[in-house]
């Protein structure tokens, strides 16, 4: 898959879970671990977590297996890592504080 049609599917994928203002950061020449962050935002731990795990689930069925995920006991910031593009899923306070889109746009 290509970059665009990797981060479409997987945006796609959290906008399946009801996931909230999912947005696409490009990285590339600013981090050496990947190319691309998608951001979003679940509104309970439990949403977090259902949004992660379904974008593995369904990242899975394509043939992309993930090559790790992070922060599912706690729910609070769940990381997929899809190698090119890694998977954000973050609670409302978590994003606000740590500012994703403004560290890395």
């Amino acid at each position: 898959m290509q970059f665009d049609e990797l981060n479409n599917f997987l945006a796609d994928k959290a906008d399946d879970m009801k996931a909230q203002n999912i947005q696409t950061i490009d990285v590339q020449g600013k981090s050496s671990i990947t190319d691309f962050m998608i951001v979003c935002t679940g509104t309970s731990k439990r949403h977090v977590v259902s949004i992660a795990e379904h974008v593995a689930k369904e990242s899975k069925l394509a043939g992309l297996e993930p090559l790790a995920i992070d922060g599912e006991a706690e729910g609070e910031w769940v990381v997929v890592d899809m190698g090119n593009t890694i998977v954000h899923v973050m609670q409302e306070e978590q994003r606000e504080l740590y500012q994703l889109e403004k560290l890395w746009g």
